[in-house]
């Protein structure tokens, strides 16, 4: 697979804010591309750069081979952007709204019409399309401006904080769509979230905090690298804390079970076979990219385990 998006030290400052600090990427044709961070840590920043919306202060980015210095024209077909805050008309109806932004990208007539139902239909808005987009929900909002990006097939779709606002089963539908968009006509996407779910779902993942990449690898080789494992053990006895505690096994008492961290599954192994006398459920929970976010930057997204 070639590289169809390239960083090179990529640099923005916004004073003596280093939003940007040298960071250097490459994104592979038809790849799921995770970009995980805080706010702040200069995920949108660097969309919005090679988005044309914001200009760099140093380094390189190509998109699809060609620079974006100077050739933006040919770069924003290749492009579907969907950002944070929805970019749609809210005085406009759903229906003028993508005809609009159809229009834009040379989209007319049947060959509009054709792309706008095969969008309603897998993405579900299709009893929306007379409504003004701004009576819609916040999710409804959404599935349009997704419906947006991808109105004229562009072959990279960059999404920042994409399904924030969509409940569990819209949120699988979209995840449907794209993956099969990704399968059936190469479509590359980057994205950025806070959704440790879609992050493990990546072909490949960059972790970046203030400015700075900080790790980068597959989802599987960062947790193994970077997440423990935990055991969960239920209906123990007493005498199981007594024993871990003199054997010098570091665990936790919560609410209901006793929680130990290994580094490996072999060490989970040897501690449910030598203390298995002393308990009667358990189980092993694999490390999360919560796991590895916390550990890489010393900073959590969320609760690493429930």
């Amino acid at each position: 697979m070639k590289d169809i998006i390239e960083i090179k030290d990529l640099k923005k400052y916004f004073k003596e804010v280093k939003a940007v600090d040298g960071i250097s990427f490459c994104v592979k044709e038809g790849q799921l591309f995770a970009f995980l961070g805080l706010n702040g840590a200069g995920k949108s920043t660097t969309i919005n750069i090679i988005s044309n919306l914001l200009e760099k202060d140093g380094g390189e980015v190509y998109i699809d081979g060609l620079s974006i210095d100077g050739n933006m024209q040919k770069i924003k077909p290749r492009l579907g952007v969907v950002f944070q805050e929805n970019s749609l008309d809210v005085r406009l109806s759903v229906y003028d709204n993508l005809k609009f932004r159809a229009g834009l990208y040379g989209l007319t007539g049947k060959e509009f019409k054709d792309r706008l139902n095969y969008l309603a239909d897998r993405l579900q808005f299709a009893d929306l399309l007379k409504r003004p987009f701004g009576k819609l929900s916040g999710g409804q909002q959404r599935r349009i401006d997704i419906a947006r990006a991808l109105i004229h097939s562009p072959k990279i779709l960059i999404l920042d904080e994409p399904t924030t606002g969509l409940d569990p089963n819209t949120r699988i539908t979209v995840w449907e769509f794209l993956n099969e968009l990704r399968k059936d006509v190469g479509l590359t996407i980057l994205l950025t979230t806070h959704y440790m779910e879609e992050a493990s779902e990546a072909d490949y993942v960059v972790i970046i905090d203030s400015g700075k990449i900080v790790a980068s690898d597959t989802p599987n080789n960062l947790k193994n690298q970077y997440a423990y494992d935990f055991i969960k053990i239920y209906d123990y006895s007493e005498e199981l804390k007594e024993r871990l505690a003199s054997d010098g096994v570091a665990f936790k008492e919560e609410k209901g079970y006793v929680l130990i961290e290994v580094k490996e599954i072999a060490m989970a192994k040897e501690i449910l076979t030598a203390y298995a006398k002393y308990f009667n459920d358990f189980e092993v929970i694999k490390g999360k990219m919560d796991n590895v976010f916390l550990n890489v930057t010393g900073k959590q997204l969320k609760e690493d385990i429930k």
